[in-house]
């Protein structure tokens, strides 16, 4: 469990650590599982303390996903290239926007109909093969004629008609399944997964384009400054309060998982601890205020007009 380390006047100082109180370094959590279930007569008697950190760790990873709160937000602006790499610690995106000059976000919807795929090279042969380089293999282009003519569209605000008027102009009035992704203004993207690359769309240029994306929480840091080798920061890498059983029960599910002698009911009823004290972190950590949602429901009773 954590303490209060730090004096109220070094707190509030405008170079104080601020709100750090919330979260348990990996550290304090190690410490304290070795402290109350590792020793004799204990669940996890002869257990290592590699065991306990390694378990700790893919804790840590697995609620991350979709019960702490790990989103990180970048802000950039998009080059007039139309490409943004994924952020080193990237596991997957919250959501998209970009920000007007009023500081309101306006999402990015993704277009789940086009890509960036491998543009090869060689030539395709009447019996449908191709010729390869025996060597290297097919070549590719970086940038296939798909994403080309995506990124040179334009944008749907400075178009009288909609996306796709100049394909389909001679269904009109009777042009059914439009794409949500191109009814808006707002733009859209896609993502190369193998490139590692967010692509949007033309009307993205320039524009401040804020990304939540998720993490799997662990810090890491260089063993040293002389080194180019990389190390998990301990200290640094912090578990909320809130989910301090949980990332407990965790471990010890892992723990004794791993071990071939214990009794199939004591994993059980480990298991179901996990499950229940992971449910319960999911429940504070979403943060729900009473006053908020009763806010919102307020406004259930007005018409909307499509």
């Amino acid at each position: 469990m954590g303490i209060i380390e730090t004096g109220a006047s070094s707190y509030y100082a405008s170079g104080g650590a601020h709100g750090n109180y919330r979260f348990v370094s990996m550290n304090e959590i190690i410490d304290s599982f070795m402290a109350t279930y590792v020793g004799k007569d204990k669940l996890c008697e002869k257990v290592l303390s590699q065991d306990v950190t390694f378990h700790a760790l893919r804790g840590i990873q697995e609620l991350s996903y979709d019960t702490l709160r790990s989103a990180k937000d970048w802000e950039v602006t998009i080059p007039s290239s139309l490409l943004l790499v994924m952020p080193s610690d990237y596991v997957n995106y919250v959501k998209l926007s970009w920000s007007d000059s009023a500081g309101i976000e306006h999402v990015i919807y993704p277009a789940i109909k086009t890509s960036n795929p491998r543009d090869i090279t060689e030539p395709i042969e009447s019996w449908g093969g191709l010729t390869p380089d025996a060597e290297n293999g097919p070549g590719f282009d970086e940038e296939s004629d798909t994403w080309g003519n995506y990124k040179a569209n334009a944008p749907v605000e400075n178009q009288n008609e909609d996306y796709e008027d100049s394909y389909y102009w001679r269904l009109k009035g009777g042009r059914y399944g439009i794409h949500p992704e191109h009814a808006q203004v707002n733009g859209s993207f896609f993502i190369d997964e193998d490139a590692g690359k967010f692509h949007f769309s033309s009307n993205m240029s320039g524009k401040t384009v804020i990304l939540r994306y998720i993490s799997d929480g662990i810090v890491t840091d260089k063993s040293n400054s002389d080194s180019s080798s990389w190390s998990i920061d301990m200290t640094n890498t912090l578990v909320p309060k809130l989910a301090e059983e949980a990332i407990y029960k965790h471990i010890l599910y892992g723990v004794l998982c791993a071990r071939k002698d214990t009794p199939p009911y004591l994993l059980a009823e480990i298991k179901k601890q996990k499950f229940a004290e992971t449910r319960k972190a999911k429940i504070r950590l979403s943060n729900i205020k009473i006053e908020e949602i009763t806010q919102v429901l307020r406004g259930k009773s007005k018409w909307i007009k499509h």
